[in-house]
């Protein structure tokens, strides 16, 4: 049997599987070893994990996880094989290298995440050969949630929607400026804060005005990120992550417009990860 990790700051997926097929699906907490001690992160797997997996040996282990730097991927290790046997290989790796293996599998590609914040890379089959890096919300994370959040609201603010548009938002909302300054500035976590404002933009998006914000945002991450990469006009080019698979319409259109080919667009890269290792992909 082999155990996946897919270790975000939040939260950790882990895969149970046998013979190619997940036979259980556990989740624990986020496993960021900026934000975790090795001792937090093996009481974590002791008093968490261990308890819902039928047996604390497995063949082969991989982590998937962010923070996990090449610095920081022995200590990882070290914390993981404390509280799990692992009779073969024990590999951690970065939460980019793990999107990129559920997306483009075994083929070259380049690889993408879409989520809260946005990253990629190229991808030879097995490894990662480029990055761009993505600089976080403030001076990157292109096409994130959050960045797309910080256009809505800027956007807003600025009366640059129509006055329906931003009525709509301060009914659903009721934040006032001061708030969301507030929040923004003063307050901790304000990518995820900015972030919380994509189902709005789920709800709107049939407004011209809300699409194009999208695709505009899409469009940046692009040409800001995935040009930097040789093969970006004939490598297929894939993502992983919510707002990817939201906004898969004006995201593969805006690939389309930018004479890119879309590969897979999946919502959590868990199953290709078991499709990787099963060497079905």
């Amino acid at each position: 049997m082999i155990l996946i990790a897919d270790s975000g700051s939040t939260k950790t997926d882990w895969s149970l599987v046998d013979n190619g097929e997940e036979v259980k699906r556990i989740r624990t907490k986020g496993m960021n070893p900026f934000q975790m001690s090795a001792d937090e992160i093996t009481a974590e797997v002791k008093e968490v994990l261990l308890k819902e997996l039928p047996t604390n040996e497995v063949d082969e282990l991989y982590f998937y996880g962010a923070g996990c730097t090449k610095e920081k991927q022995p200590g990882v290790k070290k914390a993981l094989r404390a509280g799990i046997t692992v009779k073969g290989r024990c590999e951690v790796a970065s939460d980019m290298l793990g999107a990129a293996r559920g997306i483009c599998g075994h083929q070259p590609g380049i690889a993408c995440i879409l989520g809260t914040g946005s990253n990629s890379c190229a991808y030879d089959g097995e490894q990662i050969t480029k990055n761009v890096s993505p600089l976080g919300f403030i001076l990157g994370d292109e096409g994130s949630g959050a960045v797309l959040g910080r256009t809505l609201v800027g956007d807003v603010l600025k009366n640059q929607l129509p006055a329906a548009i931003v009525e709509r938002f301060h009914a659903k909302y009721a934040l006032t400026t001061a708030d969301i300054i507030d929040r923004v500035y003063r307050q901790p976590f304000p990518n995820r804060f900015l972030a919380s404002f994509v189902p709005f933009l789920e709800e709107n998006l049939q407004e011209p005005c809300i699409y194009s914000l999208v695709k505009e945002g899409f469009r940046s991450f692009l040409v800001r990120n995935v040009k930097q990469y040789e093969g970006w006009n004939t490598l297929p080019i894939g993502f992983a992550g919510s707002v990817a698979f939201i906004y898969r319409k004006p995201l593969e259109e805006v690939l389309e417009e930018e004479g890119m080919s879309a590969g897979r667009v999946i919502q959590a890269p868990m199953q290709g990860m078991i499709d990787y290792h099963a060497g079905r992909i």
